[in-house]
């Protein structure tokens, strides 16, 4: 008997409380940062020619370096770290990186091309307590440009429907430059029926910036969101993603810096990959002040970018500034997807008391209290 999807579905309710706290934090605060990706390494086991993180010869970052860092983000008051890269299953010590993670109470994932993964490794990331997984898989047969394709890694995915105890996602990429826009979908498609939730990603410069997509891509985006049967995903919601197809830029302000964090394998804060070197301050220095600076400070790219994770945040910070505005937002597709529809209890109740100030502080106290977090 396959116990890893019965496991799965038990420890999502633990992952759910804590993500529960991610929420409730960001409500009651503008103050610490929600998400940073942490590098442990730059190496990688491909050679992507569109991708500008890695390199084939870095040495990984030692541990005890890592745990410095963890332990400074948490002093900080991050709620999520994202392990990424290079390749972060080449770093020998990974397992004790999560484990060091999990131990500050802040919520592990782990972003990787997937060619390392075995029965044994799954199983020795279930024990190290990852929350969180996501393989990013670019077409259906490798090429010149990707490795990453599905013919590579569809047993990696098997092995992860068997043996994952963590929640898995399947990201796969549409946008100028893809030979076969149309493996999206058949990415996708696979990744539902392993159980598993997917999302795509759009192609970017050198600088993050949209590489617009034609027509045919727009009618591919459209059929990859009716994949997702939730009544609720992010991914159905991104008003970012959605203008972006259309060639449009997005108008918001973005809080690279303050409430996402890109840390590098030099231990230097960025705004993200694409923009290093902004502000390019190393982390043990990093304080209060320049969160709030970072926060404040209007990015000229932040129009066209595709950073996906940015965009997230942004909208947590939204829901608490401009509540009524945002929930319209997120749950208008929705709306003109299904007439009439009506809202599942559990939101409705987030919206009845994010839409009255009073309310907002009343049930944010009670989540300080309730699910024991600290104000920053």
């Amino acid at each position: 008997m396959n116990l890893a999807p019965i496991l799965r579905r038990w420890r999502r309710f633990g992952v759910r409380l804590r993500q529960a706290r991610v929420f409730a934090k960001a409500m009651t605060s503008p103050r610490h940062p929600i998400l940073v990706h942490l590098i442990p390494t730059r190496r990688c086991n491909l050679s992507c020619a569109y991708c500008s993180e890695y390199d084939d010869y870095s040495q990984p970052v030692p541990v005890h370096e890592l745990f410095r860092r963890i332990e400074r983000l948490s002093s900080l008051g991050t709620t999520i770290i994202t392990l990424s890269g290079g390749e972060p299953l080449l770093h020998p010590q990974l397992d004790d990186i999560i484990r060091n993670i999990r131990s500050h109470g802040i919520i592990a994932t782990l972003i990787t091309n997937g060619y390392l993964l075995t029965p044994e490794r799954i199983q020795r990331l279930n024990k190290a307590g990852l929350d969180h997984l996501e393989v990013s898989i670019d077409n259906v047969a490798p090429d010149e440009v990707s490795k990453k394709s599905l013919k590579v890694l569809n047993r990696k995915l098997e092995w992860l429907a068997q043996y994952a105890e963590f929640e898995v996602n399947i990201n796969t990429v549409l946008g100028a430059g893809v030979a076969e826009p149309e493996d999206a979908l058949v990415i996708a498609r696979r990744a539902v029926e392993l159980g598993f939730t997917t999302t795509v990603g759009l192609i970017h410069d050198h600088s993050g910036q949209l590489v617009p997509p034609d027509s045919r891509h727009r009618e591919i985006y459209q059929n990859l969101m009716k994949l997702d049967n939730r009544f609720f995903s992010y991914e159905q919601s991104n008003r970012f993603q959605r203008n972006l197809v259309q060639g449009q830029p997005n108008a918001w302000r973005c809080r690279a810096g303050s409430r996402y964090l890109y840390v590098c394998e030099d231990g230097l804060v960025h705004w993200c990959s694409q923009q290093r070197g902004h502000p390019g301050i190393p982390l043990q220095r990093y304080a209060r002040e320049d969160l709030e600076r970072e926060y404040e400070t209007v990015k000229g790219c932040a129009p066209y970018c595709t950073v996906s994770c940015v965009h997230q945040t942004a909208v947590l910070d939204d829901l608490r500034q401009r509540p009524r505005e945002t929930l319209m937002q997120l749950l208008s597709p929705r709306h003109e997807r299904d007439h009439p529809f009506r809202l599942p209890l559990s939101l409705r109740f987030i919206s009845w008391a994010l839409l009255s100030s009073n309310r907002r502080k009343l049930f944010g106290g009670v989540a300080v209290r309730i699910l024991g977090l600290r104000r920053q």
